[in-house]
């Protein structure tokens, strides 16, 4: 009987055993089906992102030839204003000719003619009438011009009509899609912030974010290295000269704690969705993709080392091997990355460390 007890011990250690072992079995389970989770949830927020920012890009492209329509159908109001002006004061030009033309239908031809004392006379009557008849013929000329003009505008006209309606069609559908896709996305950012709710998940990912980004500037900067062509002279000469990047209030995050060890690199300019962002200066296109938590990335380079990094962009209108001058649209305003306003994240960095970019805006 006295050796029951450890073998009663032994078995039920052994069976808390068991129960851990297949506690801590399940939990590496649920831990890894919650990063399988949110690995498919960034997956799925980087699809509806893009299609975002493929929705927005084509919206403002359309919003540009709705513009273009607008303004060329005024021009063509102008001429069709100007050409009827024309044809009302032609017509009464060859109204009052035809009516002089009437009243000296009587005149006695043969009888000048004849009556070698007024032949003189007659010959200057012809000579007028001649001329008369030229200028008739002419205004006639240009009369008919006109009209020919007129109907080809009204014509122009009708298309651009059509045209502008197509537009306006165009237009309505793309914004459906748009909204469509930012619901989307939302719903798929509150699910993915609920699957990194714990400030070390945070931390995590934001270490991981950055981490792509320093992998994305340094494959733009061996890019650089190989497609060097034009000259780039860096942005040396211009600190503190260079132009705000987008519309907005600037908050100036540089090195300040934003969870955990990790620090900001740059700054936010919270502007308004669908805003122009500009290049701060020239230089050329290396990056132009989306970019786990910054969203929809574009990166300039500058020459000597120097880079801009515009982020969390709505749309990107420019693509990689595009050469941009100091104030070109490069992208617009968004809240990719999972942000939940509108705003750009805006970096320099010289031979991949940041810069204060406070320090180097005209601000």
């Amino acid at each position: 009987m006295l050796l029951s007890f450890p073998l009663m011990a032994q078995d039920s250690q052994q069976e808390q055993l068991a129960e851990l072992q297949a506690e801590l079995k399940e939990r590496q389970q649920r831990l890894a089906a919650d990063q399988a989770s949110a690995e498919e949830l960034q997956q799925a927020l980087q699809q509806s992102e893009e299609e975002i920012g493929r929705a927005a890009s084509q919206l403002q492209k359309t919003k540009s030839n709705l513009a273009t329509n607008q303004q060329e159908q005024a021009e063509l109001h102008a001429q069709q204003q100007t050409l009827t002006q024309a044809i009302i004061q032609q017509q009464a030009a060859l109204a009052s000719q035809l009516k002089s033309a009437f009243m000296s239908g009587n005149y006695d031809y043969a009888k000048l003619f004849f009556y070698q004392e007024e032949a003189s006379k007659f010959e200057r009557i012809l000579t007028y009438y001649q001329y008369i008849n030229k200028a008739r013929q002419a205004e006639i000329s240009k009369f008919r011009s006109n009209v020919e003009s007129l109907k080809a505008v009204n014509h122009e006209l009708e298309l651009k009509g059509q045209e502008l309606a197509s537009l306006l069609r165009q237009q309505e559908s793309q914004q459906a899609q748009l909204l469509a896709r930012q619901t989307d996305r939302k719903q798929t950012l509150a699910k993915l912030n609920n699957s990194i709710a714990s400030e070390q998940e945070q931390v995590a990912s934001l270490q991981a974010s950055e981490k792509a980004l320093m992998q994305a500037i340094e494959e733009a900067n061996r890019r650089a290295a190989a497609q060097q062509q034009v000259e780039l002279k860096g942005l040396a000469s211009l600190k503190g000269k260079l132009m705000q990047p987008a519309a907005g209030t600037v908050r100036r995050l540089f090195g300040a704690r934003r969870q955990g060890q990790v620090r900001w690199k740059g700054i936010v300019i919270e502007g308004s969705e669908g805003s122009s962002v500009k290049a701060v200066s020239h230089g050329r296109v290396l990056y132009a993709d989306w970019l786990r938590g910054f969203g929809l990335v574009t990166i300039v380079d500058h020459g000597d080392g120097y880079m801009s990094v515009y982020g969390h962009n709505q749309a990107l209108l420019k693509q990689a091997g595009d050469d941009v001058r100091q104030g070109d649209s490069i992208a617009l305003v968004g809240q990719s990355g999972g942000q939940s306003y509108p705003n750009l994240y805006f970096e320099i960095r010289h031979k991949g460390k940041a810069l204060n970019p406070t320090s180097w805006l005209d601000l």
